[in-house]
């Protein structure tokens, strides 16, 4: 029991530093055990281990009071690297995205392939090309327009994906940890990182492409609420007698987008919720919401923000989520 609460708290320590390094950047030896009130004998031992694997290394030597110049450490913000793709959709067509990031959220590596519809096969051969460039790869996460049970995908938009077993297929093929996240649950947590909220704050997003059904994310709390089996959120299930695999006109969407509205405030009384949709102008919606609520008794109304920058969002969110997986975890002992 000695020996696992001894190695449990060398894990301990060496994430704190870990975690301090990444945030100072530099710092030396006496400097670093100031700022995680570690002995120095403990961050001697620590340093050493960081940087015989390559997570710290040397940098310059720097005067000291008096005495010995004393040698500054640097963190490695590339010693290990996230994959991240989006399945988002643009002027009709699919669009892959993917994206190689460093633990500073640095892009390191960006392109972009349009398909007309999602096709397996390439998605896996695009992923499978970008890790061959980046052996320092140790993530993958993956934003789609769905949701995963049990591994399957089970739900979505694109109905090429449905069925899919992603992370089992990816995981057995590369090796490698994947998180699968719904790109709207994605956006709204990028929306919400970049916003100073209060933690009891409720913010819905709801999220309108252009030829698939629309799909919502609850953020409450701090964090996404996701629901049974992840389903939370799936409004294109709602009794609005839509076919929205079919273009809509101008006036049945804006009032599609009125009633979802009344519909979440009805029942989750959100202090914001997030438009994303580029199909009308935004003063339109804005009016047309406005003689809306005018018309019915509601107990409280939401404050209605209409952006067209999804993918920004969903990006942000996305780049967050994987980078947080990365976050070594506390070590449990029974």
């Amino acid at each position: 029991m000695k020996i696992a609460n001894a190695y449990l708290m060398k894990e301990i320590n060496i994430n704190h530093v870990r975690q301090v390094m990444k945030r100072v950047e530099t710092a030396t030896k006496p400097q670093l055990a100031s700022l995680t009130k570690l002995s120095v004998v403990t961050v001697n031992s620590l340093v050493k281990e960081l940087s015989d694997l390559g997570e710290l290394f040397e940098d310059e030597t720097v005067p000291s009071n008096g005495g010995r110049p004393a040698l500054t450490y640097r963190y490695n913000y590339d010693f290990s690297l996230a994959l991240v793709m989006y399945i988002n959709e643009k002027q009709g067509k699919d669009l892959i995205t993917a994206t190689v990031i460093n633990l500073e959220d640095k892009t390191v590596f960006k392109e972009q392939y349009e398909m007309p519809t999602f096709d397996q096969r390439r998605f896996y051969e695009i992923i499978g090309k970008v890790l061959a460039q980046y052996a320092s790869i140790k993530v993958i996460g993956i934003g789609i327009p769905g949701q995963t049970v049990n591994g399957e995908i089970t739900v979505s938009s694109h109905r090429q994906l449905e069925g899919v077993r992603m992370i089992e297929d990816l995981e057995a093929q590369f090796g490698l940890p994947v998180i699968v996240e719904n790109d709207v649950n994605a956006a709204i947590s990028g929306y919400c990182a970049g916003q100073e909220l209060d933690k009891d704050q409720c913010v819905i997003g709801i999220y309108f492409p252009t030829k698939y059904p629309p799909g919502m994310g609850i953020y409450l709390g701090g964090r996404v609420i996701k629901g049974k089996l992840g389903m939370a959120g799936e409004v294109k299930y709602l009794p609005m007698g839509l076919d929205w695999y079919n273009s809509l006109d101008k006036e049945t969407f804006i009032e599609a987008v009125c009633k979802m509205i009344q519909t979440v405030n009805a029942i989750l009384a959100p202090d914001q919720v997030v438009i994303y949709q580029r199909m009308v102008e935004e003063d339109e919606v804005v009016r047309a919401w406005q003689m809306y609520q005018a018309e019915l008794l509601m107990p409280s109304y939401p404050n209605v923000i209409l952006i067209d920058s999804f993918q920004e969002d969903f990006e942000a969110g996305m780049r967050w989520l994987t980078l947080k997986s990365l976050e070594p975890a506390l070590v449990q002992f029974s």
